[in-house]
């Protein structure tokens, strides 16, 4: 990385706004508390992607504010999954898929993907539409996996927020890729975790 890069990341953390600070913490939040099951994650979730909502509308990011705007939406369907087998002896457990319905999953978000890909580079409304599409998504499908419980998503959340670090490292969008590469650490560490509660609760039920 040269000064130059260096400069224009340190300059984009000294712009941004305590509302982009505060919801950046908020989303760190969410993704800790989601690795150990606990279902005020999905508070964190609300709250951060309200802000985002109202900061990429102000920025005149649409799609993004519309995806953030989805999100509000799961946090509020999440946290009622989760709550609702909280209070019941059927807690959600952690799921995983066979290998067909990753395949299944996979294929119908590149379609969706290519599609929407498409229409952005025909209308010029992204400077990367491929990622922007793909990575737009991905995230869209993923979220309902977590609110599911779906172990794997984990894995699908390391590699959409690595594809999405590239995209704003490529729209010059320096600090969100610094903390899209702490998400996708994050990510990491939540799939271990899940892991061994998965083990565990099987061990319970065995």
């Amino acid at each position: 990385m040269n000064q130059v890069d260096l400069q224009a990341i340190l300059t984009a953390f000294q712009q941004m706004s305590n509302w982009e600070i505060a919801a950046a913490l908020m989303g760190v939040a969410y993704i800790l508390l989601a690795a150990k099951e606990s279902q005020w994650c999905w508070l964190f979730a609300f709250f951060s992607t309200l802000v985002y909502t109202a900061l990429f509308w102000e920025g005149q990011l649409p799609m993004q504010a519309l995806l953030n705007f989805y999100y509000m939406g799961m946090a509020i369907y999440g946290f009622w999954l989760w709550h609702k087998h909280g209070k019941q002896t059927d807690t959600l457990s952690i799921s995983r898929w066979p290998w067909v319905w990753h395949i299944g999953f996979i294929a119908v978000g590149i379609v969706i993907s290519a599609l929407v890909s498409a229409y952005l580079q025909k209308t010029g409304q992204s400077q990367s539409p491929m990622l922007d599409a793909y990575t737009t998504v991905f995230s869209v499908m993923n979220t309902w996996l977590i609110a599911r419980k779906v172990l794997e998503n984990w894995l699908y959340w390391a590699v959409i927020d690595g594809a999405a670090t590239l995209l704003y490292i490529q729209t010059g969008y320096y600090a969100t890729a610094a903390l899209f590469v702490l998400n996708t650490i994050l990510a990491v560490v939540g799939f271990i975790s899940w892991v061994k509660l998965y083990r565990q609760q099987a061990t319970y039920t065995a």
